[in-house]
């Protein structure tokens, strides 16, 4: 079972989730402007065995989504790539059935999918039973209930009212907490700087966000510059060995919105449907939750702080193939900078784990070339 990295980047507020998820490898799925699946509209995309060996149960598979499918599983069952393979994941010693655990993840595969196959009909797209169902991080399934070990945990309902605002209103009011529509719309380019903090390592980054949707986010590893690169169509990422690869359709529909300059002016476009839920608490501070909805993708839920109005935490979903990961966005430390307020401090919590992007400096309006977003050279290593 194969790994591979992925992103992250909700530009919303004009700010990026992605920088942090870079080093997670953890990607999710954006709503669309479209009803279409990005799927529907794009070339035809190979299946897992047409271009990997010795595929013997997702065949079916999208050959894009394999390598996310595996993330979910080792994430599922707390394990790693060396747990199931021999080699490096993709070497030819990874293609090997040497390993018992290998052959244990492909009955258990097919395990769930003839229960969701005989048991409901199809609903969730057949995986309403996943590896998570029954192992809940863990190697060995958990069939006992744990403990709880406080009273509630960091998000919890709070009591309803008949004054809940509409979600016309809500998003409104984020719009003017902002910094309103005029103040959004005299910004056009803006660049951040700042660094990762994840665990004891920090890593610096930067990002070239134009609008209405390009985007350059260079992130300085400690062997070479990676970059996530979108022109407003299509994306690339480049490697530390300086290969170029092009966003899959998921991707790159996903980056369109992803780097969309402005959330608050352009949410009630982003999502096809938008509707409250039910009131809830981060911390000791009540949110309005709205769920945005397109056809045929995973809901996001927005949280809004019913106080100042700003967006304080969003929730969406890796689609996978074989499941939805979630991917938690926290903003926090809102700051004016030219007229407008924008987080400085973001964190992204996965299943994997969790890390905290700070920003350290920020210009906006500032001159940007395209040709920052254009693809670039597939021979040329990356470079610091």
């Amino acid at each position: 079972m194969e790994n591979k990295s992925g992103r992250v980047f909700f530009a919303g507020a004009g700010i990026i989730a992605t920088i942090a998820l870079i080093a997670s490898g953890v990607r999710s799925i954006s709503p669309v402007t479209s009803a279409a699946s990005p799927r529907q509209s794009a070339a035809p995309v190979k299946k897992a065995s047409e271009q990997f060996k010795n595929i013997q149960v997702l065949k079916d598979l999208p050959a894009d989504q394999l390598y996310p499918a595996m993330h979910f599983m080792a994430t599922s069952l707390g394990v790693e790539c060396v747990d199931c393979h021999v080699g490096v994941p993709g070497s030819v010693d990874g293609e090997k059935d040497d390993k018992q655990m290998k052959l244990d993840a492909r009955a258990m595969i097919k395990m769930t999918m003839e229960i969701n196959k005989a048991n409901f009909n199809g609903y969730n797209n057949n995986r309403t039973v996943t590896c998570y169902t029954c192992h809940r991080g863990s190697r060995q399934p958990v069939g006992v209930p744990v403990v709880a070990e406080k009273d509630s945990a960091g998000i919890s309902p709070v009591s309803t009212s008949a004054n809940i605002p509409t979600a016309d209103q809500i998003l409104d009011k984020y719009l003017q907490a902002v910094g309103g529509s005029g103040g959004l719309q005299k910004i056009t380019t803006r660049v951040q700087k700042g660094k990762i903090v994840s665990g004891e390592n920090q890593t610096p980054f930067e990002v070239y966000a134009k609008a209405p949707n390009k985007l350059l986010l260079i992130k300085h590893s400690a062997d070479a510059d990676l970059r996530t690169i979108f022109d407003g169509s299509s994306g690339w990422l480049t490697s530390a060995n300086g290969t170029v690869r092009d966003m899959s359709a998921e991707e790159a529909s996903a980056e369109r919105i992803d780097a969309d300059f402005s959330l608050a002016l352009d949410a009630k476009k982003i999502f096809g449907q938008v509707r409250v839920s039910a009131s809830e608490k981060i911390g000791d501070r009540e949110m309005y939750t709205l769920v945005g909805r397109v056809p045929g993708l995973a809901p996001v839920r927005l949280y809004f702080d019913r106080q100042t109005g700003m967006l304080t935490r969003v929730v969406r979903y890796t689609d996978n193939g074989l499941g939805l990961m979630p991917v938690q966005t926290d903003y926090a430390d809102y700051r004016d900078t030219n007229g407008i307020k924008i987080p400085f401090r973001w964190t992204v919590a996965t299943p994997g784990g969790r890390s905290t992007t700070q920003i350290e400096q920020v210009e906006q309006n500032v001159p940007i070339d395209d040709s920052k977003f254009a693809k670039p050279s597939p021979t040329s290593p990356a470079k610091r």
